[in-house]
């Protein structure tokens, strides 16, 4: 857990101080992702006497709190939040525990008190309501652990002395009592309670403790009877199913129905595809049950005349005449073939014997008034890997798969348990490798001897499910094999002509899932419907890829609007579709153009590339008619190719998308003036967006390639336009370039009030995975922070940075944080924790930039040998046309020249950066030593003669 409230306040990586910052953190935690008000906060922060400025106050403990816990709380404009998922919190994650029945698991998490040692009012309500949940899940685990066997007397005593009027602990006290052969005692326990309740709440006992009093009353307690098969090997990963399906039918009013599992149900039907384990589940938590009157499977696999014994075997009234009175529990395993009279016979057993309980196991539901569902799905991946690794064990003892590999096999069989035994088996044969490389075969992998003919294959496991299918229900399945990743209700309408009926009978029978809003299917199912259906899919295909492009048309208008966050999600659910789309369409070049952009913001620029590659594969050289703009970008992105005409005169958004990627990948000959050209022309168009995002991409080329001092009366307009449009991605970049045009000037206040401002559009970035974002907005920070003392608010942000970009998994991102982290090591007086940093940061195998690779060696030339890092410094900046960059460099290595040669190359910076003195404070530092050094006069004439230096970098190269 990150953040621990169920006892004293506990912050992962932190020490928190203050009661108050505490306070305020606890006040967040109890609604994690979610924006308390200022007012709400100030109320509950100073109940009855809030200080002289609230907002201040409320401010400054925020600031507070930021220190001693960075990277948790968010701003808002109406409040704060703590950014972090719900389940990082103790406290929430002990409910979704106890909600889920695992109270083991629940109970785990409590250290202490909860909200301990805070006694402001607002915590008064959430502790005991978590103080009654603990109870309710105490409860739950003693319970289970009395129907496992074990010896709960001496807990229960401590605890029906400590709690004398909880008469759930009264109850489960006299029931261990009885099982440890002490009835008399488990009566007196009984009367004692019967008396308190009477004297001091003038109430009965409850139905519970009647229940345990009647079984004390008993002369004794029959074992159970069962014709349950005893465990033949180890049972991995379902401990919450078990839990949930336990808690469903024992229904204690005390724990289950405070949990919100329902209470009491009579008919649990465990449904899920084939092989993923729901007889074994079924079984297992059936086993787990103290049922006096019997736990008795009903196998209902295909045999000869198994429709009529269910006739003959469940609808006679000697049955029943048995079972009245009694409270067995039924498992009712292979429904799915008989549904119509498996449900029939359990509806009539359920209602003729009212103390009987079911467990059905079936591929779709019985569908019957009373029913509960419990999904048995495929195995996540840590507990797939676990069973693949147990059961590869037992076929080769000698052998015990990597855990990577493991976790592949596991993901490419979709985590479903037949599939992993079946492929775990075959270890005994050959080895993980070879394994890996027959996965694409998997629905022949062939189980043991002795299993059912339908469960021998995968093939044969879902050949039972296909056969139950209609013609209809068949060929709509075979028609959602074309889509990846899920797919919309509208969608599947659209390509396949599917109704709603069909889709939920196929859910039913768990041959697709919802999620959501969108329908899934297991690839181990789409590999057998395509393997199964001999009809060409070709035109299935072309309808998908025509939807997909569609809609990725229409989503590019929304990009550019207050819609844009929105409408990413919309693209990141269908990436897996729209890359199909590219796949399989004739027209690819229809479908990667509206993607360009999308890609752009996120910075994926390898796809940008492999995709436009993967296009002019397709189509070659030569634009198709009506796709020369398409067709002008690709050859841009994946070639290197200067705009085609098509889309330096287009006024598609498309068009300017081309020079944002110029910008990131490289800019094309003459950049300025193709850019400022195309900007000029497009200043009067009708689209807000359009002209303002001419005008940004203008600035930035203009900052980077240009006259840098003129960048800001471009990006300044480019900004208010995009606020009206609402684009976020376009208003983080304006303000992010307007930081990096006041640091060139000197102006580092107003760098990092720029630089400050859009903190809340990065964090909504952050929320759709783009790194560039949140880690850009925070490494500026962080960096602006230490280039101005602030230290410690460096370190901070910095951290939250890392956090980002561990999290981003990319690793040019994970770089540009680690040599902001040298640099912040070097200003904080450890230049041998910068060497290291900055070391690590050049090794890793990442395509960077040549500018982000000089400074990275500038940066190591301060801390090491200064002689072979400069020089591969300016080596990378002698074809670099990056203006700014070359300054930063030429700065850089200026430090480890003779004080002649340094004020040359502080003159050639101040040209490349269009100023005429520079207020950076090693620049200043740096320029008082040579000017110290070498006088006023002849300090000034070698800054003339670096400023009409044409070529600094060699220069600078051939005199070391």
């Amino acid at each position: 857990m990150r953040i621990g409230i169920l006892g004293p306040l506990q912050i992962a990586g932190a020490a928190v101080g203050g009661a108050r910052v505490r306070a305020l953190l606890i006040r967040l935690a109890l609604d994690p992702g979610r924006v308390v008000t200022n007012d709400r906060l100030i109320d509950d922060l100073w109940p009855g006497e809030p200080p002289e400025h609230p907002m201040a106050a409320l401010q400054s403990l925020v600031s507070r709190a930021r220190r001693e816990a960075p990277g948790l709380i968010s701003s808002h404009p109406s409040g704060y939040l703590l950014d972090v998922p719900a389940d990082e919190v103790d406290a929430q994650a002990f409910e979704r525990l106890a909600r889920a029945g695992d109270a083991h698991a629940a109970l785990a998490l409590w250290r202490g008190p909860a909200l301990a040692g805070i006694d402001l009012p607002f915590a008064l309500a959430p502790a005991a309501r978590l103080e009654e949940l603990r109870l309710a899940a105490l409860a739950s685990r003693i319970a289970a652990d009395l129907a496992a066997g074990g010896d709960v007397v001496a807990e229960l005593e401590e605890l029906v002395a400590e709690h004398r009027l909880r008469e759930p602990f009264h109850a489960l006290l006299m029931r261990a009592m009885v099982a440890d052969g002490r009835r008399g005692q488990a009566l007196e326990v009984f009367e004692r309670i019967r008396a308190r309740l009477a004297d001091e709440l003038g109430v009965d006992p409850g139905a519970e403790l009647r229940e345990a009093h009647l079984a004390a009353l008993r002369d004794e307690e029959p074992e159970p009877r069962s014709n349950l098969p005893a465990r033949l090997t180890s049972f991995v990963g379902r401990g919450d199913d078990v839990a949930r399906i336990r808690a469903l039918l024992v229904g204690r009013s005390d724990d289950v129905a405070r949990i919100r599992a329902l209470t009491g149900a009579r008919l649990i039907t465990l449904v899920g595809p084939g092989g993923a384990g729901k007889t074994r589940l079924a079984v297992e938590a059936a086993a787990t049950l103290r049922v006096p009157d019997g736990v008795w499977l009903v196998e209902l696999a295909p045999a000869a005349g198994v429709r009529a014994a269910l006739e003959a075997v469940f609808k006679t009234s000697d049955l029943v005449r048995a079972l009245r009175g009694t409270s067995p529990v039924i498992v009712l395993d292979n429904c799915e073939h008989l549904i119509d009279e498996a449900a029939r016979v359990a509806q009539w057993l359920l209602g003729a014997v009212a103390g009987l309980r079911v467990i059905a196991t079936s591929r779709e539901p019985l569908n019957m008034p009373g029913e509960t569902l419990h999904p048995v799905l495929p195995l996540a991946e840590e507990p797939a890997v676990e069973l693949l690794r147990d059961r590869a064990a037992a076929a080769r003892p000698d052998l015990s798969p990597d855990p990577a590999e493991a976790a592949r096999i596991c993901r490419e069989l979709d985590g479903i348990p037949l599939a992993i035994e079946l492929a775990a088996a075959r270890l005994r044969t050959m080895p993980v490798s070879m394994l890996v490389e027959q996965l694409g075969d998997r629905l022949g992998f062939r189980g043991s001897r002795t299993s059912e003919p339908r469960h021998r294959t995968l093939r044969a496991v879902i050949d039972w499910s296909w056969n139950l299918l209609s013609r209809e229900e068949r060929e709509l399945l075979r028609g959602l094999s074309v889509f990846s990743g899920g797919a919309t209700a509208e969608a599947i309408g659209r390509v396949c002509g599917g109704d709603l009926d069909l889709l939920s009978a196929l859910v039913d029978k768990s041959l697709i899932a919802l999620s959501g809003d969108r329908y899934t299917m297991l690839e181990t199912i789409r590999q057998y419907v395509a393997e199964t259906t001999t009809a060409d899919l070709l035109e299935l295909r072309q309808a998908h890829a025509r939807y997909y492009a569609e809609l990725a048309e229409a989503a590019e208008p929304h990009l550019r609007t207050g819609e844009q966050v929105k409408w990413l999600a919309v693209l990141d659910a269908e990436q897996g579709n729209l890359d199909a789309a590219f796949r399989h369409s004739d027209d690819p070049l229809r479908v990667i153009l509206p993607r360009l952009w999308p890609w752009i913001m996120r910075g994926r620029r390898h796809e940008v590339i492999a995709n436009a590659t993967a296009a002019l594969r397709r189509v070659g050289d030569v634009p198709p008619e009506g796709r020369e703009l398409a067709h002008g970008l690709c050859m841009m992105a994946a070639m290197g190719a200067e705009p085609s005409r098509a889309v330096r005169e287009s006024d598609h958004p498309a068009a300017l998308h081309s020079w944002a990627m110029g910008v990131a990948m490289g800019p094309p000959p003459d950049v300025v003036a193709v850019t400022e050209a195309s900007a000029q022309r497009l200043l009067d168009h009708p689209d807000t967006w359009t002209r303002s995002t001419a005008l940004l991409v203008a600035g930035i080329v203009r900052f980077e390639y240009g006259a840098v001092d003129g960048a800001e009366s471009l990006l300044e307009p480019a900004l208010d336009g995009l606020r009206r449009t609402g684009d976020r991605w376009g208003q983080w970049t304006a303000y992010f370039w307007l930081s990096l045009a006041a640091e060139n000037r000197g102006d580092f206040a107003r760098a990092l009030t720029l630089a400050k401002e859009p903190e809340p559009i990065a964090a909504e970035l952050a929320g759709l995975g783009a790194p560039l974002g949140p880690m850009m907005f925070l490494l500026r920070l962080s960096q602006l922070m230490m280039r101005t003392g602030d230290h410690a608010g460096a370190a901070t942000t910095l951290e939250r940075a890392w956090q980002a970009a561990l999290r981003s998994e990319d690793a040019l991102t994970i770089a540009r944080v680690t040599h902001a982290r040298a640099e912040l090591a070097r200003r904080s007086g450890d230049p041998g924790a910068a060497a290291r940093l900055v070391r690590g940061a050049l090794a890793m195998d990442v395509d960077a930039p040549p500018q982000f690779r000089a400074f990275m060696n500038v940066e190591l030339a301060r801390v090491a040998e200064p002689a072979e890092p400069s020089r591969r410094a300016l080596e990378l900046m002698a074809t670099c046309e990056d203006r700014t960059a070359r300054a930063t460099v030429l700065e850089g290595v200026a430090e480890h020249r003779d004080p002649l040669m340094a004020a040359e190359l502080l003159g050639a910076a101040r040209v490349l950066r269009g100023i005429t003195e520079s207020a950076d404070p090693y620049v200043v530092a740096l320029a008082g030593r040579c000017r110290a050094a070498l006088g006023a006069e002849r300090y000034a004439e070698a800054l003339v003669r670096g400023a009409a230096i044409p070529d600094p970098e060699r220069y600078a190269l051939s005199s070391p």
